[in-house]
């Protein structure tokens, strides 16, 4: 697989894809798709309108935070926790913005939503598309602008001129609490986090099914299998940085203490509170973006953009699926072959196919029917 979703430089994007424009979208897939037309169904182009929550949700830099909605079916809807980058020193978080780019957007992280316009709709976005799961869901689009994952609850102080308002936590439930106030009598809900946003899936996953327990729950997770389980991580940026270990419910963290408390284990908590959940991830083999903000803590070579010796990314994906497999979670997964990255809102959504089966055939199984059997590419290689 190519790289969709990197610059010219192969800097990872991790910025909002709500801002590309609709023309170079629709451009893009017909260069990806070739000259087939994908059957389209009377449905109308995604429309969303902006949710400003109540006093209390703010960015990195203590701006305006708000979600953006679609209003369609009330009993089924989408949750999309987006990227948005991550930080966790004076560094990392400082308030930059990358040349070339919308005000608040740093090579690290999105620290405010000054520029984010929902026009995207291309993709799982394409609402208007016949074999698109979600054609009539209603969605929530929560874009992170805190540098946590939606993780945090903590206004740090990283220098004398720096503060950051890590509230991923208190603007992701803003937008959970939404959802259960506005479609009480939702069914399915499924809850879609996208690289860094994915993080926290099975989190705001057992989060939902708390909220709407007679709902059926389905978490798909893309692109961080790879992020290991550093106990030097766990405790320097998901408890010091962030302060999310002590922001979680109860069953998030029950029998682990901060340094055992790792990502891999998210999925583990959530599937042990609430076995109903339908919990999946997907990855490529060799994203080169997937685990980039993490090299630090990570251990061998590394196809990141900063790599390190001894890193094997299918192997740590492969390896921390059959950990959360063991502690009693069981984890539907999909890897695709190659380095490519891009997902959610590109016509790969639609033509990856792996040992015969579509993605997107196998996520629609997923949602509506008994979860598929797991598809591994058997050549990874890119």
């Amino acid at each position: 697989m190519t790289n969709n979703s990197g610059t010219a430089d192969g800097r990872s994007r991790h910025h909002r894809v709500l801002r590309t424009p609709l023309l170079l979208l629709a451009a893009l897939g017909l260069v990806l798709a070739g000259c087939s037309t994908p059957e389209a169904t009377t449905a109308k182009a995604m429309e969303s309108d902006r949710v400003v929550p109540a006093a209390g949700c703010n960015c990195a830099d203590g701006s305006e935070f708000a979600f953006w909605e679609r209003r369609a079916d009330t009993t089924k809807v989408v949750l999309f926790l987006n990227g948005g980058g991550v930080c966790w020193d004076a560094k990392s978080c400082e308030f930059t913005s990358t040349p070339g780019e919308e005000e608040g957007e740093s090579d690290f992280y999105d620290w405010n939503l000054q520029g984010t316009n929902p026009e995207n709709r291309s993709g799982m976005f394409d609402v208007t598309r016949a074999d698109n799961p979600f054609t009539d869901y209603s969605f929530l689009y929560v874009s992170s602008c805190t540098g946590d994952a939606h993780l945090g609850n903590v206004s740090q102080k990283y220098s004398d001129t720096l503060t950051v308002e890590h509230n991923g936590y208190v603007n992701g439930t803003a937008a959970l609490d939404h959802l259960a106030k506005t479609y009480p009598d939702a069914t399915q809900v499924v809850v879609i986090g996208k690289t860094a946003g994915s993080i926290a899936a099975p989190i705001y996953g057992g989060l939902v099914a708390d909220r709407l327990p007679d709902a059926q729950v389905t978490v798909f997770g893309g692109q961080s299998g790879a992020w290991p389980n550093s106990p030097d991580f766990n405790t320097d940026v998901l408890d010091a940085a962030w302060g999310a270990y002590d922001t979680m419910p109860d069953w998030a963290v029950q029998g682990l203490t901060a340094r055992q408390w790792g990502v891999p284990r998210f999925w583990t908590q959530a599937g042990l509170h609430n076995p109903d959940l339908v919990l999946s991830r997907f990855d490529y083999a060799y994203d080169p973006h997937a685990a980039v903000e993490i090299t630090g803590w990570e251990h061998g070579d590394s196809p990141s953009i900063d790599p390190v010796p001894g890193f094997d990314e299918l192997a740590v994906i492969d390896a921390n699926e059959k950990a959360i497999e063991a502690a009693g979670a069981n984890l539907h997964s999909y890897t695709a072959p190659g380095d490519g990255h891009g997902l959610f809102e590109f016509e790969d959504f639609y033509q990856i196919k792996v040992n015969g089966t579509r993605l997107v055939d196998w996520l629609d199984t997923l949602v509506t029917d008994d979860p598929p059997a797991d598809v591994h590419c058997t050549k990874c290689d890119p």
